[in-house]
């Protein structure tokens, strides 16, 4: 793809950006739009997203289209922010699609499948693979478009108040997971629980479950987890490249606009790069604090990985055999990991692989 070309869709780089801004604000209507983010303020990288959309619309617009951020909480519990957009209460949210597998677990594929795909080839599948396409049909149902805006890398497994080696070790555990990795973990045997990420730490200090995900090691800190559980395990197979969306409201955003339409959508593209970078930033610090405070960094088992594969592939193909939405998208995500897999084993596998062995 030409530079020109790429420049103009990704809607990158500071040059064309100060170009538009003057030439969009002459004559353009006011709009104002409102955001709600499933995540609390406090966490500020993954609810930074938004604010970095926010930021950029308004500055390539010249002020003229403003949206405001609202934390998980302020206008809808976080778990609530797809149902707000669709009926129009507000015009877009900044959410993780995963978290309306209750609805359909075909959402799941927005965000993250376990053992799926990792963030460059969920961003490779959206942007280049016909992944957008498929998603925005499913969405359709539902009276939101989706625009990519935010991915964590893959994340850790979670913090357990006990080890666990063995799947029979799982057995009975009240762990507070989302999306499909909870459907996963209950046929090894825990008790999966949803809940909002700013609710998970007295629900551990108190007992109330016995191991918890969130993200990685600098969202976790500030969580505190540690301070209750100092079993820390990883990967999280079950995220291996969750993607975070914005969803708009389809009525709203057939109003835009179609200069605002492209600003929104340079700056979402903004939101989802800068996201996985500052991740990639500052969870290696946080990772060796958490160490230096006692915590106790652990892989799960081969077993435990094996019987989390196996139950993982069965569910697709259960799932798929009742659910045509979910089998529509399960095949597609499939075929191209199949592919994506044969290139990254190659020339990134190998690499890493090295570069581990000897830079430490």
């Amino acid at each position: 793809m030409e530079r020109r070309s790429f420049l103009k869709k990704a809607g990158v780089g500071v040059a064309a950006g100060a170009i538009a801004a003057p030439a969009i604000a002459q004559g353009s209507p006011a709009v104002k739009w409102r955001i709600t983010s499933s995540f609390p303020k406090s966490l500020d990288t993954i609810y930074g997203g938004a604010e970095v959309l926010a930021k950029r619309v308004k500055a390539i617009t010249g002020g003229k289209f403003d949206i405001q951020v609202f934390a998980a909480g302020e206008i809808a519990p976080g778990p609530q922010a797809l149902d707000v957009v669709q009926n129009g209460t507000v015009e877009c949210c900044h959410t993780c699609s995963y978290y309306f597998v209750g609805k359909d677990k075909s959402f799941a594929f927005g965000t993250a499948i376990p053992f799926g795909l990792t963030a460059r080839q969920m961003n490779a599948w959206v942007y280049y693979g016909g992944g957008q396409k498929l998603l925005d049909e499913f969405y359709a149902g539902y009276n939101i478009v989706s625009f990519p805006g935010g991915n964590t890398g893959t994340q850790m497994g979670g913090w357990f108040r006990k080890e666990i080696k063995t799947v029979a070790d799982c057995k009975g555990i009240k762990m507070r997971i989302a999306g499909l990795g909870g459907t996963i973990q209950a046929a090894l045997g825990m008790v999966p629980q949803q809940i909002p990420g700013g609710d998970i730490y007295p629900a551990l200090e108190k007992g109330t479950i016995d191991a918890a995900e969130w993200v990685g090691p600098y969202d976790d800190e500030k969580l505190g987890f540690y301070k209750v559980a100092k079993n820390y395990y990883f990967p999280g197979w079950w995220e291996p490249g969750p993607m975070i969306h914005f969803f708009v409201n389809k009525d709203a955003w057939a109003k835009l606009p179609a200069e605002y339409k492209e600003a929104f959508q340079a700056a979402a593209y903004e939101a989802n790069v800068t996201m996985l970078a500052e991740y990639d930033d500052k969870n290696p610090a946080a990772l060796r604090r958490l160490i230096q405070n006692g915590v106790q960094l652990r892989s799960f088992s081969p077993e435990i990985m094996e019987a989390a594969y196996k139950a993982s592939v069965a569910f697709y193909a259960e799932e798929s055999a009742k659910n045509p939405a979910f089998k529509k998208l399960y095949d597609a995500m499939l075929a191209y990991q199949k592919t994506e897999n044969q290139w990254f084993s190659v020339a990134e596998l190998r690499m890493d692989q090295f570069l581990q062995q000897h830079i430490k």
